[in-house]
């Protein structure tokens, strides 16, 4: 009871807030004294005592407001062109009604282990069904994009063998 009334007076929850808890996205739906009833994406409900969000940390996506970023990961070749890929991207943005026209980035974020590059295309939502929706958007349009215009920097994974490493000029 003392943490409903602790959760009650930080405005730390709200109804309708979209929050993340033990790996699960949803919007709180009811929020009692006693227990707090999360709608998951997929319709199903987690009901979790209101001590849990006073002893445990939690995302809350809408604490200030309801707009989100989407993040959508894309591990391709050296060879992909990120400027024509960065400018493909925007054009598709744009015709996106999901897209809010404010924020918006393609970056290549890391070089891998395995010798591929990593880009991050992020993207600014309204909400956060929305930002989900245009992740996998986004996600699918560069799949298809690179496939149908670059299918050079497709991922491929190089191995090094004896007789590789011969052809190459190395030695027995």
């Amino acid at each position: 009871m003392l943490a409903g009334l602790q959760l009650a007076f930080s405005d730390a929850l709200r109804l309708d807030d979209v929050v993340v808890v033990e790996d699960e996205w949803g919007r709180i739906e009811e929020l009692t004294l006693t227990y707090v009833v999360l709608r998951l994406w997929d319709e199903r409900r987690l009901v979790l005592p209101v001590s849990y969000f006073t002893q445990n940390p939690f995302e809350n996506w809408t604490r200030h407001g309801s707009r989100v970023l989407a993040v959508c990961l894309l591990r391709v070749d050296w060879s992909v062109p990120v400027p024509k890929l960065r400018d493909a991207l925007y054009e598709f943005l744009q015709g996106n009604p999901l897209w809010d026209q404010k924020d918006w980035t393609l970056q290549v974020t890391d070089v891998l282990p395995n010798g591929l590059v990593e880009l991050r295309a992020l993207m600014s939502a309204a909400d956060s069904p929305s930002s989900w929706d245009l992740k996998c958007d986004v996600r699918e349009f560069l799949v298809n994009f690179v496939r149908d215009n670059y299918p050079e920097s497709l991922p491929r994974f190089r191995v090094e063998t004896p007789e590789s490493r011969i052809g190459a000029g190395g030695h027995k």
